[in-house]
């Protein structure tokens, strides 16, 4: 479950078609979802707003996946007027789903911001009958609906004011903005490539968040410091992150590819502790285990055969 929502959907792939599991498709995975984790700590030690964090990250990751485009002779063009506004639809989306994810982050810490959006998939139950027609079984229903009491341990109190309630809250907005780009996009790939949808949408966001440069206070963004920790998110925890997850998905079935993504804000507490000397309380921990349930129960009464869902996204 990939915060990184610059390419929210890999390529579906025939449901009889489950790949052999191999040791370097495992360490594609288990890398790219790292670097996922990652990608809410380096936003933090910038120390910048979220919008200039999240313009940062889409201006170097787009400008990678525009080389990548130009090298892999990759068609940019839409088949349809409507997929254009699709694509850009999206993209602005991308831009208020990754800079609700850094605000979560800058307002509480990594631990509550990465927990909070990891309850997409209570609004993904919620979005596919509406735009896919797709109803969820039982076992999908009730995995979604345990993020509920998960938020209210994450919640220390109902005062806005409070830090971590605001980091909850713009968690929240992060999940569904996230669950929303995921649920569109699936529609995109059965058009375009990843790569394509991907450059559309960080380009889009760029455009969207230019202003802020105007709008919102820019000191510090252009130290070595600042821009150095934005280069490694655009490259490393986005660009470098999507590839490296997209290629293990060709040897990894999607019931394990899903499991080793709940591990994102594993890896992101990991970090933060290390690199932030950020330590969660053990509430935000018994909730936090709770929303990754959402994940996981499905992922594992899922069987390896299953069509492959969508799982690369903050």
């Amino acid at each position: 479950m990939p915060s990184d929502a610059s390419d929210t959907t890999a390529r579906s792939h025939d449901a009889n078609a489950a790949p052999a599991t191999s040791g370097w498709g495992l360490w594609r995975v288990q890398g790219a979802v790292a670097l996922f984790g990652l990608s809410g700590v380096l936003g933090r030690m910038t120390g910048l707003p979220a919008p200039l964090i999240t313009l940062g990250r889409v201006v170097f990751a787009g400008a990678a996946l525009a080389i990548g485009a130009g090298v892999a002779r990759v068609s940019l063009r839409p088949r349809r007027r409507a997929d254009l506004a699709l694509l850009i639809g999206q993209g602005a989306l991308l831009a208020l789903h990754w800079t609700a994810f850094f605000q979560a982050i800058v307002v509480s810490n990594v631990a509550i911001g990465l927990l909070a959006f990891s309850t997409f998939p209570l609004f993904t139950v919620a979005l596919e009958p509406l735009l896919l027609h797709q109803r969820p079984n039982a076992l999908q229903l009730g995995a979604a609906l345990l993020t509920l009491p998960g938020v209210a341990l994450l919640t220390p109190t109902l005062d806005l004011r409070n830090g971590a309630t605001q980091g909850v809250l713009w968690g929240l907005l992060a999940g569904a903005t996230f669950a929303l780009l995921s649920v569109v996009n699936r529609g995109l790939t059965r058009r375009y490539s990843s790569l394509t949808i991907s450059l559309y949408q960080d380009g889009v966001a760029a455009v969207v968040l230019l202003p802020t440069l105007a709008l919102t206070p820019t000191t510090g963004l252009f130290s070595w410091r600042a821009l150095g920790l934005l280069l490694a998110l655009g490259l490393g925890c986005t660009a470098l992150a999507h590839t490296l997850f997209i290629a293990g998905l060709r040897s990894v079935t999607a019931q394990l590819a899903s499991l080793i993504g709940a591990l994102e804000p594993v890896w992101g507490i990991l970090f933060a502790y290390l690199l932030l000397g950020e330590i969660p309380t053990l509430r935000t921990l018994l909730g936090g285990a709770l929303i990754l349930s959402a994940v996981v129960i499905p992922a594992v009464a899922d069987g390896p055969g299953r069509r492959r869902r969508s799982t690369a996204g903050a």
